[in-house]
């Protein structure tokens, strides 16, 4: 029998094994900070095979996986029915305490803040941007990661000044090589990248691509054929439930409320599809 996790955050469990640590990827989903009593069954199991596939394809960036084998895992975890498909052992690394967003398209929270005070991540932008523009070229925006409440978009200036030039230059460097790689990628099965967020840690001083990457829990996926100015295209990520909760009268504050089942349905079918299309894009790379 396996303990008690360390450690439960909103969609996953963690181990702590001194050096290392076990990351179980739950059913459990969240919006908003917010996690819903209802699971999307076979959630983790899909984020997980996605989120390994795309460390694979990035050899080159070094990343805290370990392995996803349960039968390498340490005792108790080994062989572990409940963890297979679900887990990957990791390098423990300091969280650096940023989120590192790359966005090609402006949507979500850089929408809002460039409707109401015409900048995005504090940086001013022409009049008369419509929803869903493509920009010239994609642009870093980080966010402050707070260990309550909401994480806070902040400028590169902040950041900068906070983990320091070189490190950030790092840190935006690669974000952006990930983001423009992935982009071309997945353009080839008919799929934009909007956008997506990537976590760092320090192990021996260095950077270390650590949490998942490219899921459709932190990353926007649009279908291309139904891409258009001025309007958010169907999507293939956590999106559909943000856009369902919008359409409700909640306050975005616990408890949260129940959640449909035939929108628990499409969420699955939709990180199906979506893992079909990356299994065929890495396939043909």
């Amino acid at each position: 029998m396996i303990p008690n996790p360390s450690y439960k955050g909103k969609v996953r469990d963690v181990y702590d094994l001194g050096d290392s640590l076990l990351l179980v990827a739950t059913d459990r989903i969240s919006a908003f900070d917010v996690v819903f009593n209802e699971p999307v069954l076979d959630k983790g199991k899909i984020l997980t095979r996605i989120s390994t596939a795309w460390f694979r394809q990035f050899p080159k960036i070094t990343n805290h996986l370990i392995t996803d084998d349960v039968s390498k895992f340490p005792p108790p975890f080994q062989n572990e029915d409940s963890l297979k498909g679900r887990s990957v052992l990791v390098k423990k690394a300091k969280r650096i305490d940023f989120e590192c967003v790359v966005r090609g398209y402006l949507t979500g929270s850089a929408w809002k803040e460039y409707k109401t005070e015409g900048t995005i991540a504090h940086v001013p932008y022409p009049k008369g941007l419509e929803e869903s523009y493509r920009f010239e070229t994609p642009i870093f925006t980080p966010a402050r990661k707070n260990d309550s409440g909401h994480d806070e978009n902040v400028s590169e200036s902040v950041m900068e000044k906070e983990v320091g030039k070189e490190l950030f230059s790092e840190l935006k460097e690669i974000s952006l090589y990930l983001y423009n790689t992935a982009h071309s990628l997945m353009a080839k099965q008919g799929i934009l990248l909007c956008d997506t967020k990537f976590e760092f840690g320090l192990v021996d001083g260095k950077p270390v691509l650590i949490d998942e990457i490219l899921t459709p829990d932190s990353s926007r996926y649009w279908d291309a054929s139904t891409y258009a100015l001025g309007k958010t295209p169907a999507s293939f990520d956590k999106q559909i439930l943000r856009n369902w909760l919008e359409s409700t009268d909640w306050d975005k504050n616990p408890p949260a409320p129940a959640l449909p089942e035939f929108l628990i349905l499409e969420l699955r079918k939709k990180y199906l599809e979506l893992e079909d299309k990356i299994t065929l894009c890495l396939s043909q790379k």
